[in-house]
């Protein structure tokens, strides 16, 4: 009796010992499962964050020729930190005017051009010193002098009539002449309005950019002819009104193009065609598009990468 009583109890003794022993594995393997899901979140946070990382260039400085327009009515501030953020590029712009700019670039001492004189581009395209030449965008110019408009050009529609009419009265005109797409403009206008060599006390040149052009324009209280972007950007400051505008001969087209590595094996070529894509790109080119509507009322360039 003895005996079988105490089997009853190590019985007893043995399952409650198995049951406490299934009742602990549960437990352990929650916490085997918490222990290797910790790391597999970590793993896949670090992947996320690496995926978003901007491979860092080998040469990160692009130096960029251009004309002042782009820089004196805004739009390379709008851009250029997009340009830097995406790619990890720095850009270093020497705004100068477009002769300048294509002289550099012919010389191999920028790796990247953003230029407005065609006729002064294509040159350089002959000649292989730069490729990838693609064309941006426009605007267009205009001509502006002071609201008492003393050569009466506001009423004239063709733009050589205008410039006519200001030599004829010997208005002061104040002329870039610093063989920018400007003034490349400018002196082909004269031309086609029959006048060679402008010159006389009349006939001005400041030798400098847009802006530091209408500055001395407004006041000398002189006619000049300027990029409407720099313009409208600047005009909270000057007392010049448009006073001729809209001839086919006012069109103002800009291009950008790299350096050829080829030609300059030390230009920075991933870079340069890196901003190439970039200013092409359909993104970039919506951005031109609305660039200046809200503070103007109007876009101050026109996209044309994608017609």
């Amino acid at each position: 009796m003895k005996r079988k009583k105490m089997l009853w109890v190590l019985s007893l003794l043995l399952v409650l010992v198995l049951s406490a022993s299934c009742a602990a594995t549960p437990a352990t393997s929650a916490a085997t499962t918490a222990a290797t899901s910790v790391p597999a979140t970590e793993a896949t946070t670090t992947a996320a964050v690496e995926t978003t990382t901007v491979a860092e260039p080998d040469v990160k400085e692009i130096i960029l020729a251009t004309t002042t327009s782009t820089q004196d009515s805004g739009l390379l501030d709008y851009l250029i930190p997009m340009f830097e953020q995406q790619t990890g590029y720095v850009i270093k712009t020497i705004a100068v005017g477009t002769g300048q700019a294509l002289e550099l670039g012919a010389k191999g001492e920028a790796d990247v051009l953003l230029t407005h004189a065609p006729s002064s581009e294509k040159p350089l395209v002959d000649a292989g010193q730069v490729v990838n030449y693609q064309l941006v965008m426009h605007n267009d110019f205009i001509v502006v002098g002071p609201s008492a408009d003393p050569a009466k050009i506001k009423d004239l529609t063709a733009v050589t009539d205008a410039f006519k009419a200001i030599a004829a009265q010997k208005a002061t005109f104040i002329s870039r002449g610093d063989k920018s797409g400007t003034h490349t403009k400018e002196l082909s206008i004269w031309k086609a309005a029959g006048i060679e060599a402008p010159s006389g006390t009349w006939y001005q040149e400041s030798g400098q950019g847009m802006g530091s052009t209408l500055t001395i324009a407004n006041e000398k209280e002189a006619y000049t002819l300027s990029d409407r972007a720099t313009y409208l950007a600047q005009k909270a400051n000057l007392d010049l009104d448009i006073l001729n505008q809209g001839s086919k001969e006012l069109l103002n087209i800009y291009h950008v193009m790299q350096v050829n590595p080829e030609t300059f094996p030390m230009v920075n070529a991933a870079g340069a065609e890196a901003f190439v894509a970039f200013m092409t790109d359909p993104s970039t080119q919506a951005l031109i598009s609305e660039f200046g509507v809200e503070k103007f009322g109007e876009p101050l360039f026109f996209p044309d990468a994608l017609k």
